[in-house]
């Protein structure tokens, strides 16, 4: 008789259901537990990077970062969301600046301001800040900003030290990831670390930096440079003259007059100084010049800002000096120049104080019309020379002083100077004479009331615009 065996019971649908269920939540809790030791180790990608290098010692007469900004997103970055802080150690009381040497999309793209921190740390008490306009234009995926030249000093022009500053580092000769560098999107940093844990940052998340609109058709410059041999001054379309002939004692143009101190009290940031010097004889005379290289300027408005003086720096007064703005460019028929020329003491045989407003429409011919200021403008005023098809007109502080016709209308493009220098040399004795130069700004076919190009130019250093050059083929 064959035996029976018992068949075992087979499990009901719902309990299999139960089970596969069971185990789905065994691993997803385990996953979860997990999951903060697995991004510790697989952190997110970020938006961005920042790659640095400098060639320059610890001990350096400038800071000079070259930057990359990488999108590692897969989505487009504007580059006007985007800002950079290098952070640094100011250097006993002094202030600082800096300037753009070249950049990839263009150094009028660029703005920079230099910020003391609330909560200074032992290894960063100040940053520079660096963002972009609208026209810098947007990182793709995967692209980067390519490299970023700037330079950062003292205004005293003192050799700075960088040994122990935050973002500095010697080693990095050679382009590589710095997160020593923090990068920003609309105020929400993104990359890198701030010196004491990110404490001292008064960036907000979510919060925008406000991002410049800049004339197309204009050309602004602040005067942030290290002296006449900056490489930023040259780049941004300046010459310094030492070429030979006059004005005034003639073959004596050099570059030692030429500088950029810090400005004075009252005054923002650096200025221009031309300063013309002489013993009172021809070897011992020096004359100074500062020029655009391109001749790109004609109808608009070039308004400046400018400190003349009636008493020389050092050394006797009684000098014929001439303190002049103007514009010159073309030849023969198509000559064309305008001159402001402040004389305090005269020259030519008429007396000072004087400023003469000039017209020329062929030198050689020496076809021009002129008027007199007879004051003295001892003192800082905003120059404005504003050129229309029909006319010129001279204006000082938003007074016009003098208007010429049609007939002395520019026929050529012009280039923009400042010059000191000297008529004659009536007496011998060592003395110098300084004019100095605020900001420069001309806007292509617009005319612009003294007033709207002084606010123009605090709208754009506030928005930490130092230069830009929107001019058609720059």
């Amino acid at each position: 008789m064959a035996s029976s065996r018992r068949q075992p019971r087979r499990r009901g649908g719902g309990a299999r259901v139960f089970k596969v269920l069971l185990a789905v939540a065994v691993v997803a809790g385990a996953a979860l537990g997990a999951g903060p030791a697995w991004r510790h180790f697989n952190p997110e990608e970020p938006e961005l990077t920042v790659r640095y290098r400098t060639a320059t010692d610890a001990d350096a007469d400038a800071a000079r970062p070259w930057l990359e900004v990488f999108n590692t997103s897969e989505k487009p970055v504007p580059l006007s969301e985007v800002s950079l802080r290098y952070y640094f150690t100011a250097d006993a009381d002094t202030s600082y600046a800096f300037n753009c040497v070249e950049a990839a999309m263009g150094c009028s793209n660029l703005t920079g301001t230099v910020v003391a921190m609330d909560d200074p740390q032992d290894d960063a008490d100040h940053y520079l800040e660096i963002g972009f306009t609208d026209k810098a234009g947007v990182l793709e995926p995967g692209a980067n900003s390519r490299g970023v030249e700037l330079q950062l000093f003292r205004t005293d022009h003192k050799r700075v030290s960088q040994d122990g500053d935050w973002s500095y580092d010697g080693s990095k000769r050679t382009y590589q990831k710095s997160d020593r560098i923090p990068a920003y999107r609309a105020g929400a940093r993104v990359w890198g670390e701030e010196p004491g844990g990110g404490k001292s940052s008064s960036a907000t998340p979510g919060a925008a930096r406000a991002v410049p609109e800049l004339p197309a058709g204009g050309f602004f410059d602040d005067f942030n440079y290290r002296g006449p041999k900056d490489t930023a001054l040259f780049k941004h379309g300046w010459l310094v003259r030492t070429s030979e002939g006059g004005p005034g004692i003639e073959d004596t143009w050099t570059a030692e007059g030429v500088s950029f101190p810090a400005a004075d009290k009252g005054e923002d940031g650096q200025v221009l100084q031309l300063r013309a010097a002489t013993d009172g004889t021809e070897a011992g005379t020096g004359q100074a010049a500062l020029g655009t290289k391109k001749a790109e300027f004609r109808t608009g408005t070039y308004a400046a800002r400018i400190h003349f003086t009636d008493e020389p720096t050092t050394g006797e007064n009684g000098d014929h000096v001439n303190q002049t703005f103007f514009t010159i460019g073309g030849s023969g028929d198509k000559y064309s120049e305008l001159d402001n020329e402040y004389m305090p003491n005269g020259g030519w045989g008429a007396p000072g104080p004087k400023l003469d407003t000039t017209t020329w429409r062929n030198a050689d011919e020496g076809d021009r019309v002129t008027s007199k200021t007879e004051k003295s403008l001892a003192g800082w005023h905003t120059m404005v020379i504003t050129v229309e098809k029909d006319s010129v007109t001279y204006s000082l502080d938003d007074k016009v002083l003098y208007r010429s016709g049609a007939d002395y209308v520019p026929r050529a493009d012009m280039t923009v100077n400042f010059n000191t220098w000297f008529v004659d040399l009536p007496f011998t004795g060592d003395r110098a004479w300084d004019m100095k130069v605020d900001w420069i700004y001309y806007r292509s076919g617009k005319s612009l009331p003294a007033k709207d190009a002084e606010r123009a130019a605090e709208e754009f250093r506030g928005d930490g615009v130092g230069y830009f050059d929107t001019m058609a083929g720059s």
